[in-house]
């Protein structure tokens, strides 16, 4: 089992106990901050990275899908691996928030938080300029490229990667696969595009990021419940670090408060992170196990069918495309009986698929559109849609497909894994 590092430990999760020298700990350190940062430049930088770019490029992660899901979302701008963006701090913003004093109130009465701890806690919370610039729309959006995209996830660097994590992590990936039913590939194709097994999962304090985004986030059309959904995140945050016992002001994450290996919303953490290493505690960001356990756990309660295709081939004839082209509504939820496509005159290039026992299988039509080339289309199925809940993107549900793919593919060309041709 994988060693985990000591976690900075906070007081039984702000409750009445030992809270007196809990808070004016937290009191103190508050004090010290401000002092700091009144000494100091009012600027820091944070670093984004592939993983970061992977949730707005998309829209959604787990947590941010039940949340709002995304895709209906804006946006951001796109970060790329090494990019620094010149932060305003506003140190104690939200101290003395009435906004914040009435979150802090209805966190008191619904789980018992003791009210000076959380005062002293969101007194050492910082704005995150950065973290607003990344979910502002921008006011002339690129155009939708699957080949840049595509590319982009499908380089050799994770592919490479994938093949080190799944040898590194073949047992975990296989009791998963025969515990829940998604195969080791899927897994692998998530945790790879999320964060490249590990090696990006943000640098934002979540507690910044997930308080400034709850409190002030931009003006956009949907603003009311994006900030609904990210102070249910931050209420899901604070119950979650002081269970785990926590230090809520250590955590880091993504801009939007994402966290760990497979960057799961606080909301997600909630409903789907499970403990795979049996130690009594949720590491996402340390155990490869945790990590692999909850994404697993994720697909199967978001509805995974084992053993059935995530896409269907369509075939190029024109006639078929032509089908595909006018049947594309953007719907991620199987709706079209592949039985009616068929009688429109639509082919498949999928030579193993019985079409008489498939006929009722219901599908949505996937466009991957490139600027000056013709748009690709695929059908999706059940599983397909599953990964749209991770992330609601076509994009990145097909890159995590074919990522897994690859992956796959070269596991069992070099011989690396059994648990690779048993799927």
């Amino acid at each position: 089992m994988t060693q985990k590092p000591a976690h900075p430990s906070v007081s039984p999760a702000f409750s009445q106990p030992r809270i007196k020298s809990f808070a004016l700990a937290l009191c103190a350190a508050a004090v010290l901050s401000a002092c700091a940062e009144q000494s100091q430049s009012t600027k820091s930088t944070q670093t984004t990275h592939p993983a970061q770019t992977t949730q707005s490029a998309g829209q959604a992660t787990p947590g941010a899908n039940q949340k709002p899901p995304a895709p209906a979302q804006t946006t951001p701008p796109a970060a790329t691996q090494g990019q620094t963006f010149e932060e305003e701090i506003v140190p104690q913003r939200y101290a003395n928030n009435a906004n914040v004093d009435t979150f802090i109130n209805d966190m008191v009465a619904r789980y018992d938080f003791n009210s000076d701890a959380l005062h002293a806690l969101f007194s050492t919370v910082s704005y995150s300029a950065t973290a607003v610039k990344l979910v502002t729309p921008s006011p002339t959006p690129s155009a939708k490229n699957w080949r840049v995209y595509q590319a982009r996830f499908l380089d050799t660097v994770r592919i490479n990667a994938g093949v080190r994590f799944w040898r590194a992590n073949q047992a975990t990936l296989q009791r998963a696969a025969d515990e829940f039913g998604v195969p080791p590939e899927v897994i692998v194709g998530i945790i790879g595009v999320e964060t490249i097994y590990g090696r990006y999962m943000g640098n934002f304090r979540v507690l910044d990021a997930l308080t400034t985004l709850a409190f002030d986030y931009p003006d956009t059309a949907n603003r009311a419940d994006r900030m609904a959904t990210f102070r249910k995140n931050l209420e899901d945050y604070l119950v979650w670090t002081r269970d785990q016992q926590v230090d809520p002001s250590s955590v880091l994450g993504s801009y939007t408060g994402a966290i760990g290996i497979p960057q799961f919303l606080p909301s997600s953490i909630a409903q789907y992170a499970v403990d795979y290493e049996g130690n009594h505690h949720i590491d996402l960001r340390n155990s490869p196990a945790d990590a692999i356990g909850s994404v697993a756990n994720y697909l199967k309660q978001n509805g995974w069918e084992p053993g059935r295709p995530v896409v269907w081939n369509i075939a190029s004839d024109p006639g078929s495309q032509g089908i595909a082209q006018a049947a594309a509504d953007g719907k991620p939820e199987p709706h079209l009986p592949l039985a009616q496509l068929l009688r429109s005159g639509l082919a498949l290039n999928e030579p193993n698929v019985d079409l008489a026992t498939e006929g009722g299988t219901p599908v949505t039509v996937v466009d991957l559109p490139t600027p000056g080339r013709a748009t690709e289309y695929k059908l999706g199925l059940k599983n397909f849609y599953v990964l749209t809940r991770y992330n609601r993107s076509f994009f990145y549900a097909l890159a995590v497909y074919q990522l897994g793919q690859r992956v796959k593919a070269q596991m069992i060309a070099t011989g690396g894994a059994q648990s690779a041709q048993r799927q």
